[in-house]
């Protein structure tokens, strides 16, 4: 009888064993699935999308602030010049380089001569242009845009103390309103005169400053000292 309830006994605990066994297997196996990663919920995949589209708007919007040039991020400057001898072209290219302005040479259709340019001469092409305020020599080419400009620099040489009729043709080419118009000259020793303000009388509703006489043997340094003290705002 002993001997049968100890078989018993003997049964009953591994029976026990192997339960505890399986409960443990189930408990592990559970702690395995619980610690797998869950799936994102909607909520956090509308926040990642949300600054992802974020981050994307500000990257566009860098890429296009670093793709502006100074002429689109501040006024749009135009240096406009007629130089015959390359002096004046030397102090329009130390401005438009200082300013980062866009540049433009009146370039007549009819190149002028070394015998157009002789002022002893009463026959040459530019004593008998210069004798003639209605003369309007022609030019080769045109400003695009010209709308876009608020500040132009008019740059000339004195030829019988006047601007040279082609600057008049370029003056009365288009619409200056609303412009800043800011003139400069260079000779062998005359001043501006009355050169200004009778390129002046051409245009209409602009707002003219006084023209400045500069030599082309300035230096950038020189040039920009007097653009810097004319107080106008370039956009910088």
């Amino acid at each position: 009888m002993k001997k049968t309830i100890a078989i018993l006994l003997s049964f009953a605990m591994i029976f026990g064993l192997a339960a505890c066994g399986n409960s443990v297997g189930q408990t592990e196996n559970s702690s395995a699935v619980e610690t797998k990663p869950a799936e994102t919920s909607d909520d956090a995949q509308e926040e990642n999308s949300t600054i992802q589209d974020t981050e994307s708007v500000d990257t566009t919007e860098a890429q296009s602030a670093e793709s502006e040039t100074p002429e689109e991020q501040g006024h749009r400057i135009l240096v406009a010049y007629f130089s015959a001898t390359n002096t004046t072209e030397g102090v329009a290219e130390h401005i438009a380089n200082g300013l980062n302005a866009k540049l433009y040479e009146m370039v007549p259709e009819d190149p002028y001569t070394d015998a157009d340019l002789n002022y002893n001469d009463n026959n040459s092409r530019s004593t008998i242009e210069m004798n003639d305020p209605s003369s309007r020599p022609a030019i080769s080419g045109s400003v695009e845009d010209m709308e876009q400009y608020d500040i132009v620099f008019i740059g000339y040489p004195i030829w019988w103390g006047e601007a040279p009729r082609i600057v008049s043709t370029f003056m009365e080419s288009y619409d200056f309103a609303g412009k800043t118009i800011v003139p400069f000259c260079t000779s062998g020793g005359s001043g501006v005169g009355s050169s200004a303000s009778n390129l002046e009388q051409l245009t209409s509703g602009a707002t003219w400053l006084d023209g400045h006489r500069l030599n082309g043997s300035d230096s950038q340094d020189t040039v920009m000292e007097w653009v810097n003290s004319l107080g106008l705002d370039f956009g910088e």
